[in-house]
């Protein structure tokens, strides 16, 4: 609560959770002043209402989120999955950054901004598949200490919470408090796999405890090994499957998440408008760049649950950067801004689009020759999107165009063709990046997909990914001519396979060069 002295305590009545914790409630309780007497401790526990306890309604992912799991337990038949949501993380002293779970924990409990930090997802392998728990801190009752005295958990502090029953019924999954999954713990076996990088303390526990196992039965069976080695912190294949397993099961979207994908970048789209409407003032500050990125975040806020990554505003020369982010520079009339940005939901899902538009409302000769080069090979990339296309020929199809424009150009030692063969790619001087990447609950969603799955897979329906090529043309690069010095371009989409093509899902935001410069001088009228 930004500058507000945290004037605290340290006690909890919660002792058997693992720690969201003691030391976050006490970073500062060499200051606290929080009263102690017995008095105040009787009269701040009563005088209050009843709470309204009536269970909710399934919310409406909760179906989807269920059937995702039941595919998540026939993957590994028997054996003991954990899935924590992750917990705080400080950003300095007593101050946390916002919590966000874990994307894999999210789109198997259909839990999202509103979820609990410490959060952990537990399938229990039974005879006829799993049994999925959630297990959370739940809410101390307001007679307890740490309803006003502990800033990391108190509703005092952070407001409230909500119950086991509540979260059951809106989850419909199992809930258990925090406190039990130290029964879990004492169940794991060398079976057991756990999602190492959700959280790092869940993930050392878990270690832990099947070194213990594996003594235990090497012990048992006067064995010379235990049957599965490990050691704390190391790269555990096994894991590795359950991390890879979540990653691809988010690669084709259902039904709810292209409404949700649609609704991000719908909320994107007015964000970018708003920009737009605002150049007026963003021209006139000395760090124009940061108005840019305070009113996208303002819609951000307004209809999500913030940006889905650091939005990059970059004029000028800064969109030659590919992840300027420290938008921290002018926007001068005259010059292009490059704006890549996307609303995440509550749901987490979230938009990724970049338009490239001129500051005052035309592009110079230059800048539009460098822009319909761009989105020629954006239109290239999309007209080829259909399932049975492999992936990586999407930015086969783009890169056709971009070295064709830079030999055409004469930027290039050899032709264009000579430049796509694999130990040449010239042109790629003025486009490092991919063309394309997936799209979801992270910006780079399915990130630990095998490569055969994800590069060099085959295109389903329901899948969503970016195409967004570019062409950056460094202030300082000598091997093409001054004017185009400085310039950089970028066009984003965000596109869903459907069963006999594709869909561009943001092309709603103005996309030709024409359009564009409607769009902003409409704006400024």
């Amino acid at each position: 609560m930004g500058g507000m002295a945290n004037s605290s305590d340290t006690s909890t009545t919660e002792t058997a959770a693992p720690a969201v914790t003691d030391d976050e409630a006490g970073r500062n309780a060499n200051r606290s002043t929080t009263p102690s007497s017995e008095g105040f401790k009787r009269f701040i526990g009563n005088g209050w209402a009843d709470r309204d306890e009536t269970p909710p309604s399934a919310r409406e992912q909760a179906s989807f989120a269920a059937a995702r799991r039941e595919r998540v337990s026939a993957a590994f038949p028997g054996q003991r999955l954990i899935v924590p949501a992750g917990d705080m993380k400080q950003r300095a002293n007593d101050t946390d950054y916002p919590f966000r779970a874990h994307s894999a924990f999210a789109h198997l409990t259909g839990w999202g901004s509103d979820s609990e930090p410490g959060a952990v997802l537990v399938f229990e392998p039974t005879a006829d598949g799993h049994e999925a728990t959630v297990y959370f801190r739940e809410r101390a009752g307001r007679d307890s200490e740490e309803f006003y005295a502990n800033p990391a958990i108190g509703e005092f502090w952070i407001g409230a919470r909500p119950s086991l029953a509540h979260v059951a019924a809106d989850l419909a999954v199992a809930t258990r408090g925090l406190g039990e999954f130290d029964h879990v713990v004492d169940a794991v076996d060398t079976a057991t796999l756990v999602l190492r990088e959700a959280d790092a303390s869940v993930t050392e526990r878990v270690d832990h405890a099947r070194i213990r196992f594996a003594a235990e039965q090497a012990l048992s069976t006067n064995a010379a090994d235990a049957p599965f080695s490990i050691e704390v912190g190391a790269s555990h294949e096994p894991d590795g499957e359950l991390a890879r397993v979540v990653s691809e099961l988010r690669l084709v979207k259902d039904e709810f998440e292209q409404a949700e994908m649609r609704a991000a970048i719908a909320a994107t789209e007015r964000g970018f408008t708003e920009v737009i409407a605002e150049l007026p003032r963003i021209t006139s500050e000395v760090r124009g760049e940061r108005v840019i990125e305070g009113v996208f975040a303002t819609r951000a806020r307004l209809e999500g649950n913030d940006v889905g990554y650091g939005s990059i505003a970059a004029a000028g020369p800064h969109a030659t950067i590919l992840h300027w982010t420290r938008n921290d520079g002018p926007v001068v009339p005259g010059d292009l801004v490059l704006l890549d940005a996307g609303v995440e939901l509550d749901s987490y899902y979230t938009a990724d689009i970049t338009r490239t538009f001129p500051v005052s409302g035309t592009y110079s000769a230059v800048q539009r020759q460098v822009y319909e080069a761009v989105l020629e090979a954006a239109d290239a990339a999309f007209a080829i999107v259909k399932p049975g296309v492999v992936f990586r020929e999407v930015h086969a199809a783009a890169m056709q165009v971009i070295a064709r424009k830079t030999a055409e150009w004469g930027f290039l030692p050899v032709s264009a063709e000579e430049s796509l063969e694999p130990d040449n790619q010239f042109h790629r001087r003025y486009m490092v990046h991919g063309t394309s990447h997936h799209l979801g609950l992270d910006v780079h969603d399915c990130a630990q997909a095998r490569r055969d799955l994800y590069m060099d897979g085959v295109l389903e329906a329901g899948m969503v990914f970016t195409i967004e090529p570019g062409l950056y043309f460094q202030p300082d690069d000598l091997t093409v001519p001054e004017e185009f010095r400085g310039i950089g371009v970028r066009i984003e989409d965000d596109i869903l396979v459907t069963a006999d093509g594709a869909e561009n899902l943001s092309a709603g935001i103005p996309r030709t060069a024409d359009e564009v410069e409607a769009w902003v001088r409409g704006a400024s009228r």
